[in-house]
């Protein structure tokens, strides 16, 4: 049996979704956007840097996959207000979403847990954790018109198992599986699946960021782990919810 790892995902099999990444200027967020595009996917791509979305818009526009769509916001400091209009709109453009990425996040300062500062905690919980809250309370009647609506939270191993000097990023990564639970175990009864990513690591910014010395070449690259991303927004997972899922072999 085919593994969500080594899923092959047929051309076309996003055709005629409507899929929201965000983070979709860089990184992981970039390479699930032109992925799930050139599987025939209308991507929504959210973010905070216009310039980046429109880079990655050029990109999925030139390879001749469906025209994108661009939302620019800064999930730190959104509001309620903000998450419902932007559901409105997408409603009222696309009649539905198919499938929600939460790829965005903020990793912080790795430091002692005494040393923590509240501002730090506080915004990484608010990326992390309260604007994915925010953005899929109000996404879900949008998603709930769509046939087979997937969504797919983003965690990590420290959150699954808490690491010294993670602090609130392993803190909020928790929270997330937490939410895609609840998420999972409500809608359990209808055709909304909820799971959880752990991409593993990969050669990103944030990992850079978090490991400076690592050697780089030893890592898998975001397009390495599409696989499982494909798999879960595709017809091929319906069957799929509340699972927490490796994109790489440990």
């Amino acid at each position: 049996m085919q593994s969500h790892q080594t899923f092959t995902a047929p051309e076309n099999a996003l055709r005629d979704k409507v899929i929201l990444v965000t983070g979709a200027g860089d990184g992981i967020g970039k390479e699930a956007a032109i992925t799930f595009a050139r599987h025939g996917a209308t991507v929504i791509l959210l973010g905070r840097t216009v310039a980046k979305l429109e880079a990655v818009y050029d990109a999925i526009e030139q390879s001749g996959g469906p025209q994108p769509a661009i939302i620019p916001l800064d999930m730190k400091g959104a509001t309620e207000a903000n998450y419902r209009d932007m559901a409105a709109t997408i409603m009222d453009q696309f009649g539905r979403l198919d499938g929600l990425l939460h790829n965005a996040s903020l990793l912080g300062v790795l430091s002692p847990f005494g040393q923590i500062d509240l501002p730090t905690w506080q915004d990484i919980m608010q990326v992390n954790v309260t604007a994915q809250f925010m953005m899929t309370k109000a996404l879900l009647p949008v998603l709930m018109a769509a046939p087979q609506p997937s969504v797919v939270f983003t965690s990590s191993g420290v959150g699954r198992t808490g690491r010294a000097h993670w602090g609130p990023y392993a803190v909020s990564k928790f929270a997330t599986e937490g939410m895609a639970q609840v998420l999972a175990d409500e809608y359990e009864n209808s055709n909304l699946r909820v799971n959880v990513i752990n991409p593993g690591a990969t050669n990103t910014a944030m990992r850079s960021k978090a490991y400076p010395a690592e050697d780089k070449s030893l890592l898998k690259t975001a397009a390495d782990i599409m696989p499982t991303y494909l798999y879960l927004m595709s017809d091929a997972s319906s069957h799929i919810t509340g699972e927490s899922l490796d994109a790489q072999s440990r």
